[in-house]
């Protein structure tokens, strides 16, 4: 630590990092994030479920210390956690399909003969029975993903709401008579090209075949296994079919998402691709009103495509740590009905389980028949899949291939043995659990605050803890994964002006004791880490109240300036950025371009190393 941060008589410009997630390697392995209380860690896939989702479990769970970080939404993050023996207890994760999952099967508990697998549907349960009959994810609800329309238009101009391909594949051809593109999507993403190959053939997916072929890729002696010779040549010559009688041009290969929906809501398309999501934000669109609904198959029939809000994992160090029976009760009360209406909020899900209802709103309870049926399909989603779907797709739109050929490439993509390109680049000399301590805090995450602070050669760095995963594992990294320190989602960084140190405990009580703006903390585990100062905390019984900031041992002076970093996710600063203006009324913070984690990647590249961690909190 430098000199200049220890004295603290500083130069008054201070560095925002805004929209950042910290995350040091490896996982949770402690019992205790307090003295009192049985400590589970959770990883969320996102921010969007930290706040209401993650408040609600902890409320309804008092007796336990549940410390929620926000960790990647990507498989491998969690298998090199795997392999550095520090997997967190509770694993969440968005982008997901059983083969990716393979290696982690030794490392997870199996939920086969729990009560809690019991209380799902066997249709969708099946699609993460491993190989030896053993479930170790489960889906909460699962989003809809079909066919957007805009009712207004086909009101306006008199074409009947399709009900099957045929109509489906009429009403684009008689939109089109007056001026208006029937469909158009995003095809410049992944997920839009898998979802839509997949969409438009659901029924054959689902078939027998359909599904022997899914589980024969899905588990882990399918590694290499490649697409089957009855059921996917017809998928491809579906898609084939689609893009002729939609008219899709090859210009739209590269739609992006802003020009589909400036389309979708200036009336020049009548159609898209998108989720229940949608509905509130097409409502607010004038002359727009939005309808779902669902795929249809070639035989008429009509399918919903899903994809779970995220899956669930535990792991099975729980078994033997004597922590087993205190997990499940969190399991079951992040897969409740209540807990599953809270994900729910605001957008449009069906439910997994039988002992949970999700009311459907007005908009769409025309598909509740097919839900009622169960036509859902649960979406494959590897990252071959994802990728792949991309590049083929976007190539029968363009021209290059036909259905045979699409489906030659796809096949030989798959396929082919995926060979790990990345290296070791950085070594990490500091080893720090995680676990919070009310006299000192949480070492992990006070080394990683403390890094990021000589990283960008400040004075101070504030954080919620919920940015900063740990424990910090002595070993080798590649850069991937060294990338995977600082969460992805949003990454820039800002500068701010002048900040006294007034200011700096007024920004910090936001942080304890919540604001306009400031998640209100709900336990230990989202109180914030400060590196360069240290505060005390008590905690009240509205919540926990800032008592004090110091710097060297002494209460931080008002008019005492300093360089200070903020780290937080972007939807999680805004509102709070705004209470600190200058006396002319400016916003205290720029912001300024450059990614966080391609700086922070550079840092350790370059020989940076994690800090020593502070005793940076007190909590009474």
């Amino acid at each position: 630590m430098t000199e200049k941060r220890k004295g603290f008589k500083i130069r008054a410009v201070a560095v925002l990092l805004i929209a950042v997630m910290v995350i040091s390697m490896a996982g949770c392995g402690g019992t205790k994030t307090s003295e009192e209380k049985t400590s589970i860690s959770v990883y969320l896939w996102g921010t969007g479920i930290l706040d209401q989702y993650a408040r609600y479990i902890q409320s309804q769970l008092p007796d336990l210390e549940l410390e929620f970080v926000v960790g990647n939404n990507d498989l491998d993050y969690y298998k090199f956690m795997a392999q550095n023996d520090a997997l967190p207890d509770i694993i969440t994760n968005r982008r997901f399909s059983l083969h990716d999952a393979a290696e982690l099967q030794n490392q997870l508990m199996d939920l086969s003969n729990t009560d809690t697998a019991a209380s799902y549907y066997t249709t969708y349960l099946e699609n993460y029975r491993n190989a030896d009959g053993t479930i170790n994810w489960l889906p909460v609800c699962g989003e809809v993903d079909t066919v957007l329309i805009n009712k207004a238009l086909f009101d306006k101009y008199d074409i009947p709401i399709p009900t099957d391909y045929d109509s489906f594949v009429s009403a684009c051809r008689e939109f089109e008579k007056h001026g208006i593109k029937g469909f158009v999507s995003d095809y410049d993403y992944d997920y839009t090209c898998m979802e839509l190959l997949q969409g438009w053939s659901i029924s054959e997916l689902t078939s027998l075949k359909g599904q022997m072929w899914r589980m024969e890729y899905e588990n882990p002696s399918g590694k290499g296994v490649g697409l089957d010779d009855e059921v996917w040549p017809g998928v491809f010559e579906r898609m084939e079919q689609f893009i002729k009688d939609v008219g899709i041009s090859a210009e739209e290969a590269v739609f992006g998402y802003d020009q589909v929906y400036r389309a979708f809501s200036e009336g020049r398309a009548a159609m898209i691709r998108d989720t229940g999501t949608a509905i509130n934000t097409c409502s607010g669109f004038e002359g727009v009103e939005p309808m779902l609904i669902p795929y249809y198959s070639q035989d008429g029939e009509g399918w919903l495509l899903t994809y779970p809000a995220f899956q669930i994992a535990m792991n099975k160090k729980l078994e033997t740590d004597g922590r087993k029976k205190d997990a499940m009760r969190v399991l079951q009360v992040m897969l409740s009905e209540e807990a599953q209406n809270i994900l729910a909020a605001g957008q449009d899900v069906i439910s997994y389980k039988k002992d949970v209802e999700l009311k459907l709103r007005d908009e769409m309870e025309n598909l509740k028949p097919y839900v009622d049926a169960n036509h859902l399909y649960i979406r494959l989603a590897s990252n071959d899949f994802f990728a792949v779907s991309r590049d083929v797709v976007q190539k029968m739109i363009s021209g290059e291939y036909n259905a045979s050929q699409a489906y030659a490439a796809f096949n030989e993509q798959i396929k082919e043995e995926k060979i790990d390109s990345e290296t070791n680049t950085v070594t990490v000399n500091a080893s720090y659990p995680r676990g919070f301590k009310k006299d000192g805090g949480n070492k992990a995450a006070s080394a990683m605050a403390g890094s990021l602070c000589e990283m960008y050669d400040a004075d101070v760095l504030i954080t919620p803890a919920y940015n900063l995963c740990g424990p910090v594992t002595e070993g080798e990294y590649s850069e991937k994964m060294i990338g995977y320190m600082v969460m992805p989602n949003a990454m820039v960084t800002g500068i701010s002006r002048e900040m006294t140190g007034s200011q700096v405990k007024e920004f910090i009580r936001c942080l304890v004791e919540g604001d306009e703006g400031a998640m209100k903390p709900f336990n230990l585990g989202t109180l914030p880490v400060v590196s360069g100062m240290s505060i005390e905390v008590s905690k009240g019984d509205e919540g926990y109240i800032l008592k004090d900031v110091k710097a060297g041992g002494k209460t931080v002076a008002d008019d005492a300036v300093y360089k200070v970093a903020y780290t937080n996710p972007a939807g999680f600063y805004n509102d709070l950025m705004n209470n600190f203006a200058d006396d002319n009324g400016d916003a205290l913070f720029e912001i300024q371009g450059t990614r966080t984690r391609d700086a922070w990647v550079e840092y350790m590249k370059q020989g940076g190393q994690i800090a020593d961690p502070e005793d940076y909190i007190t909590v009474k």
